[in-house]
């Protein structure tokens, strides 16, 4: 059955996963008129969406039932096969040819399964993570990373409008979430880049603003100097991604690349040091906070 079409403000939106990015997403297309069902763990977490207008749902599959298109943004790949699997699930929910989009980062391989469920069911399955972080969710301009079927793509794309900028269809289930690796893998050695920069800056007596202005456009230049080394050096520590979810990304990628059979020992040595951080205590705050952890281990030289 073809995925039912999303171009109108009469499409219904269901929300899953109400988060520091998931309350802007949904936000933009309740601003544009679509009328949103959303559900939370923590029904306080969604009540913003709430006021506004949005109904209320016990579970995900309620949501689900109501809905003509179900956003999903939830933190682990653990949390994403309960809201998709369990009794309550949104797969018990679906409706032949209403679409699932899954907008967590999560594992290729459980994409597909998602996909292929949805499709027993006459439904569609979209695994859309994406990039930007909490800036980019309120900002609607986020990056997005789409797979599954190029016509489930097409019906959704002018809600992905409303959330994001760059929006691209990256081949069948299961390639948005590997694209999403592609884009964790450069920010982890972009980080570790930028925090490793300044911390060197503030040890050799320069002022780290001028430093920042100097290189920050350049060849150096990258979101992640333009958006966190501020915040670092404010000592803003704030998630707008959390380091244990950047971990768990982490994690993600170094699996699918044993799978795959190759090495990123780059990845690796990332991956160790933020798990340092989150050992040091900043599990939950923002993957900047990797230089609290460089900052630590530079003293004990």
């Amino acid at each position: 059955m073809n995925p039912t079409p999303t171009g109108t403000t009469s499409t219904r939106i269901g929300w899953i996963g109400t988060g520091v990015m998931g309350l802007s997403m949904c936000g933009h297309l309740m601003a544009a008129g679509h009328p949103a069902t959303v559900f939370n763990r923590t029904e306080a977490k969604a009540r913003p969406l709430l006021d506004k207008g949005a109904a209320w749902a016990e579970s995900p599959r309620a949501v689900a039932e109501a809905s003509d298109v179900v956003f999903t943004i939830v933190g682990y790949p653990d949390d994403v096969r309960r809201v998709y699997f369990e009794a309550n699930g949104v797969l018990a929910g679906l409706k032949p040819g209403t679409i699932a989009v899954d907008m967590t980062t999560t594992s290729p391989s459980l994409a597909v399964e998602i996909f292929q469920s949805a499709g027993a069911r006459g439904a569609h399955a979209l695994d859309a993570p994406v990039s930007g972080g909490d800036v980019g969710a309120k900002n609607a301009a986020l990056s997005i990373m789409v797979g599954g079927e190029a016509e489930a793509f097409a019906a959704v794309r002018p809600l992905f409008e409303r959330m994001g900028r760059i929006i691209l269809h990256q081949g069948p289930a299961g390639a948005g979430q590997h694209t999403k690796m592609c884009n964790q893998i450069v920010i982890a050695g972009s980080m570790i880049g930028v925090c490793e920069s300044l911390l060197y800056a503030t040890r050799a007596g320069l002022d780290p603003q001028a430093v920042l202005a100097a290189i920050s456009k350049g060849a150096a230049g990258c979101w992640s100097l333009d958006n966190l080394a501020p915040r670092i050096l404010k000592g803003d520590f704030a998630p707008g991604f959390m380091i244990e979810h950047f971990i768990k990304d982490m994690d993600i990628a170094l699996e699918e690349s044993r799978r795959m059979g190759i090495t990123l020992p780059g990845l690796a040595l990332v991956e160790g040091l933020y798990a340092e951080a989150a050992r040091a205590g900043h599990g939950k705050s923002g993957t900047q906070a990797l230089f609290l952890a460089l900052e630590k281990l530079a003293a004990r030289a």
